[in-house]
């Protein structure tokens, strides 16, 4: 039923809340992967941070969260 109703909203428009909650977890969640790789890397920053989505069916999304990882060191 979900996907029918979503698919009749999509046709008249407006926001689909369920989509749109599952695209802000995926979005919290590639972030997250890319700080907790970064750490392991040794950094403690990550600069020139990235973010893109694209389709890979018709009912699949991937996000991708993208950025370099540095060591920010302070000046004496």
């Amino acid at each position: 039923g979900g996907d029918i109703g979503a698919g009749l909203k999509g046709l008249l428009g407006g926001e689909i809340k369920q989509y749109v909650s599952m695209m802000e977890e995926s979005r919290d969640e590639s972030i997250q992967r890319c700080i907790d790789h970064a750490k392991e890397l040794g950094a403690n920053a990550i600069i020139t941070m990235r973010m893109d989505s694209d389709s890979i069916s018709q009912n699949m999304q991937e996000v991708l969260a993208y950025g370099t990882a540095v060591v920010i060191e302070k000046e004496d």
